[in-house]
């Protein structure tokens, strides 16, 4: 559905791709990657060049038992998930890991290799272009640990070093103090010589990477419980706010410890890292009774070009949020889809910025809204 929003302040709709639904869509140079839901829609590569008439350049599919939700893309190179999702698989040994394309010509993407991991495969992960920071489930772990893989020849990747939460190598010994996957990597990102790692509801984690190979733990924070939601993202401001080190905490409003409000985004000061100190939240429309899953907090834009930050609010489509003040962060804007057809709601699940400043904000029912702030 292509038409305007059903609610917008200070942005405005620029254009509309309409596709299955989305996990992620990322932007590099004038190309979308959109990576869907649902199998058999894996990943479709969209041209962009003419935001008012995105064009499709191609797509790739998944087979039934897999999704591939969500998708980087740097230096010519698209890497996807493969996790299991949706039933049974279509064959005994369906594909489970990180797809590994040449995409240096959008149209026509060529598959590289396929990284497999053990269990349902990766989740989220990042890409800086030479290193990906993963999040598979490995043989002899309980739940997704976190993984450095090396892409410098990528028909080839190479394990540089990986990290997980005490208690999760049951092969080695370890017995979990948590119930089930409970505490698992949800995604790392790399800023420096650190990676901020969400870790679902074991909070998350700051890791030195200095030296690749050995990841070692600064420090970690964990409030489910008491809070109800699992951390999704643990993302750093790349600049000081008031002379402070601050780190974006989104928990992701799904899988409660029990029925609750809808989850919020966080402010914590890690300005002394080993001890990271949560100081300002900032909520949608709360008035603190419980709400259905997929209502409040999932995911703020990963590149950070300003104290302006867009945030994909499930339920809520887009909301900017200010924390140039980050004692009293505030809504500056917000983006509120129609709701897509075949849904009963909006569910707006991912948001990216590219180098012109435009928005691109895709929802797990249907289409990609491209948006300005107006």
């Amino acid at each position: 559905m292509s038409g305007d929003g059903a609610s917008a302040r200070g942005v405005k709709q620029v254009g509309y791709f309409d596709c299955p639904g989305g996990g992620q869509v990322v932007v590099d140079g004038r190309v979308a990657f959109i990576a869907h839901m649902k199998a058999p829609h894996g990943t479709t590569l969209v041209d962009v060049s003419d935001p008012a008439k995105p064009r499709q350049l191609a797509s790739i599919e998944v087979p039934p038992g897999t999704h591939s939700h969500k998708v980087r893309a740097a230096n010519g190179l698209m890497l996807v998930n493969r996790e299991a999702h949706g039933g049974p698989p279509s064959s005994p040994n369906p594909p489970r890991g990180l797809g590994i394309y040449d995409v240096s010509t959008p149209s026509r993407p060529r598959e590289i290799t396929l990284w497999r991991s053990g269990g349902t495969g990766v989740h989220r992960f990042t890409f800086d272009g030479r290193y990906a920071y993963i999040s598979p489930e490995m043989d002899g772990y309980v739940g997704n640990i976190m993984m450095i893989l090396d892409l410098h020849d990528p028909s080839r990747p190479q394990e540089v070093g990986r990290w997980w939460m005490p208690g999760q190598w049951t092969a080695g010994g370890e017995t979990p103090s948590w119930t089930g996957r409970q505490h698992r990597c949800h995604h790392p990102i790399r800023l420096g010589n650190r990676l901020y790692v969400s870790y679902w509801h074991g909070g998350f984690v700051i890791l030195d990477v200095e030296d690749l190979a050995k990841p070692r733990f600064v420090s970690g924070l964990d409030w489910s419980p008491p809070f109800l939601t699992p951390t999704h993202t643990a993302l750093p401001v790349p600049f000081p706010l008031h002379g402070r080190r601050v780190m974006l905490v989104a928990d992701e409003d799904v899988a409660k410890l029990e029925p609750g409000p809808p989850a919020f985004l966080w402010l914590v000061d890690i300005t002394h890292e080993q001890r990271p100190v949560p100081f300002a939240s900032f909520q949608v429309d709360a008035d603190g009774k419980p709400q259905p899953d997929m209502t409040g907090c999932h995911q703020p834009c990963e590149t950070i070009t300003g104290p302006e930050i867009p945030v994909a609010w499930f339920a809520r489509g887009l909301r900017i949020v200010d924390i140039a003040n980050p004692h009293a962060p505030r809504e500056v804007g917000h983006f509120l889809p129609p709701v897509p057809e075949g849904s009963t709601r909006v569910c707006s699940n991912d948001v990216c910025v590219d180098d012109r400043g435009l928005l691109y904000l895709v929802d797990r029912g249907r289409g990609v809204h491209i948006l300005e702030r107006a």
